[in-house]
């Protein structure tokens, strides 16, 4: 019957694969215990630094969005020059 050589082949994967998992799970990377892990603590934020860090990020955001809008504005001019000379 045809079909012998390919199952055979997917038998050997199969094998090769669960002997690849077996070392896999031997040497886990965190395998262990987390009792000495200590938690970080952060310092809390004033409203002042809260507030200047939202008007920062507000004015990223309207720069990205400004370079957004020129980039797409240039792309738009390319595409309609290129459509005037072509036709």
């Amino acid at each position: 019957m045809g079909g012998e050589g390919s199952m055979m082949a997917a038998n050997n994967s199969l094998i090769a694969n669960r002997s690849l998992l077996a070392k896999r799970k031997e040497n886990k990377a965190l395998s262990g215990s987390y009792e000495g892990v200590e938690i970080a603590t952060f310092p809390k934020a004033t409203e002042k630094e809260l507030a200047v860090l939202r008007e920062k990020l507000k004015q990223e955001r309207r720069q990205m969005r400004m370079r957004q809008a020129y980039v797409f504005i240039g792309v738009i001019v390319l595409f309609v020059i290129f459509v005037v000379l072509l036709f």
